[in-house]
């Protein structure tokens, strides 16, 4: 019995097929590594805003998010998500004070 061999376009074609998926596996992991740092660094954020005594950390920074993030967010619905930032409302017990010289924790 006789294999028969691929020809040379056949095989090029299945490299290239085999290529064209590890792109896409590459690409799927850079964007999880991306997301990755995204949350992290906005959980860094969050938790100096949050917990942080110190003005110019606590203060500061909600000073400058409040000037930045309206520029950086171009969506509706990504300013939604950051209502308690941009505009602090008085019931929240950690964002209420932000800005004002006394962040809570």
């Amino acid at each position: 019995m006789t294999v028969a061999r691929k020809s040379i376009g056949e095989r090029l074609a299945q490299l290239e097929a085999q290529r064209k998926t590890l792109q896409i596996r590459l690409g799927k992991q850079e964007r999880a590594v991306d997301t990755r740092r995204k949350v992290l660094i906005g959980a860094l954020v969050l938790h100096r805003l949050e917990h942080d005594r110190d003005v110019q950390i606590g203060g500061g920074l909600a000073a400058w998010l409040r000037s930045e993030l309206p520029k950086f967010l171009t969506r509706d619905g990504d300013r939604d998500l950051f209502d308690d930032l941009l505009e602090p409302r008085p019931h929240h017990p950690f964002l209420g004070d932000i800005g004002n010289g006394s962040a809570a924790s």
